[in-house]
């Protein structure tokens, strides 16, 4: 199954939408959805605070500060239909 992970922040607006439109799709496309906060982890802090939100799809990262809804859709589309290696 794709994994999608939001790095994000407490009371971040951008965080907040982008969080909207990824869940938008998850009513569309099954996928794992974790939401990660840079609030609770210093590592997380460190390597993405200048840039919340942050989408990583199966680890890798996709987009930062917005969310493009079909571009994102295609993104999980394409993760699904990758081969296993």
């Amino acid at each position: 199954m794709v994994r999608v992970e939001i790095i994000s922040r407490f009371g971040c607006r951008l965080c907040e939408i982008a969080e909207s439109v990824v869940k938008e799709v998850k009513k569309e496309i099954d996928f794992e959805l974790v939401i990660s906060y840079v609030d609770e982890s210093e590592s997380l802090n460190e390597k993405y605070s200048e840039e919340v939100p942050v989408t990583l799809i199966n680890g890798e990262r996709h987009d930062y500060f917005k969310v493009n809804k079909q571009r994102f859709k295609n993104s999980i589309l394409a993760a699904i239909n990758e081969p296993k290696s």
